[in-house]
């Protein structure tokens, strides 16, 4: 199912502490970056902090701007952006600034925390996800229910972990603030545990006065199933690569690309590539890999349209090139329409030989169009 684009915004010490442990709270950030995060909060559909931070900061999360709600509600947007808490307990204090200021709200609990909270009169729209917590559940909902498709998370430091080692984030902005903590009672950024393997990628680092923003985006493949938010960068690449194929009456234009369980790029291919008129896009991209590479087992291929089952050009079809390289695991955007092959259901004989395949629809038009004049 389709997610928000989930963003985490936080700012920390040189030492990695999101606060201290005084009664007031730590003022890490600059007044030029507080102004650069209330422009962030009004470009957003929705702001979602944790039960925790509520607890101990007390927070409005407001745009404060007044131009920059203007210009929300003239785009047709709400003046503030939905404001979103999530709560295992229901423990809350229904006095608290966040139910009382800005606009609509949304309380995401357990079906014993929404009784909870229903019983102290918080002010918001409660769902229930069940027994337990559910993060996707939770981005599934924001999506198709309320709308959301850009999602800000500001905290605490439990809900950055989950969020991270879910593989749900899509973006990490950081503040690193030029001040030490030192003290190990107070709360961190990011908290123990199995996060993905692999480098993030650096997508921008700047000054703003005495703090230094940096970007981050998760480049390390999903495993199994589920979807991960490196995933759907790298579907995206391979839907822009079928936009580069010269364009055929008789052949579709797709993109691949093998990516590594680290996130490391393996190679990347498109269709009639390098002046072959026939050559498949996930058959040029493994092309490019050494057979006896040890990462093939553990890579993932994303392909804008699902691998071939049948084609006449060439002796293997480019399920069966995944299978022979040993590739465990298969992103795509688009299943194969009957154009050319009949009921060809790549997906269907890679599940059959166990491998995983996850079918990300929301990118099937981006995958669609530059076969416009098939389809």
């Amino acid at each position: 199912m389709p997610y928000p684009h989930v963003l985490l915004s936080a700012a920390v010490s040189l030492d990695g502490y999101l606060d201290d442990t005084g009664p007031d709270r730590l003022l890490l950030s600059s007044p030029a970056d507080f102004d650069r995060v209330d422009e962030v909060r009004a470009s957003v559909d929705a702001i979602l902090i944790g039960a925790g931070t509520i607890r101990a900061d007390n927070p409005r999360l407001l745009v404060n701007d007044p131009g920059r709600r203007a210009a929300r509600v003239a785009a047709g947007k709400p003046e503030y952006p939905l404001k979103v808490t999530v709560t295992a307990t229901g423990d809350l204090d229904p006095d608290a600034n966040f139910w009382h200021t800005g606009g609509e709200k949304v309380l995401y609990t357990t079906d014993a925390g929404a009784d909870r909270a229903a019983a102290l009169g918080v002010a918001a729209d409660i769902v229930a996800l069940g027994a337990d917590l559910d993060w996707r559940r939770l981005l599934e909902h924001l999506h198709d229910v309320r709308g959301v498709r850009r999602l800000m998370v500001e905290g605490g430091g439990t809900v950055h972990t989950q969020l991270l080692q879910q593989g749900l984030a899509d973006e990490v902005q950081l503040v690193l603030a030029p001040l030490f903590v030192g003290d190990p009672k107070a709360p961190r950024l990011f908290g123990p545990g199995g996060y993905q393997a692999g480098r993030l990628r650096l997508l921008e680092s700047r000054r703003i006065e005495d703090v230094v923003l940096m970007r981050y985006e998760p480049t390390a493949p999903g495993e199994g199933a589920p979807a991960f938010a490196a995933d759907r960068h790298w579907l995206r690449l391979a839907c822009e690569l079928a936009a580069e194929c010269p364009p055929s009456r008789t052949a579709f234009s797709v993109g691949a690309v093998v990516v590594a369980a680290d996130g490391t790029e393996l190679a990347r291919g498109h269709s009639r590539e390098a002046g072959d008129p026939v050559v498949h896009a996930e058959e040029a991209a493994l092309a490019k890999i050494d057979p006896a590479d040890p990462r093939l087992p553990t890579a993932t291929v994303y392909t804008s349209l699902e691998p071939c089952t049948h084609r006449s050009s060439r002796p293997h079809p480019c399920a069966e090139l995944i299978l022979r390289a040993g590739v465990r695991r298969v992103v795509t955007a688009w299943r194969e329409p009957d154009t050319f092959v009949a009921a060809a259901d790549g997906t269907g004989m890679l599940r059959d030989r166990g491998v995983a395949v996850v079918v990300l629809g929301e990118y099937e038009e981006l995958a669609k169009a530059p076969n416009a004049h098939l389809v």
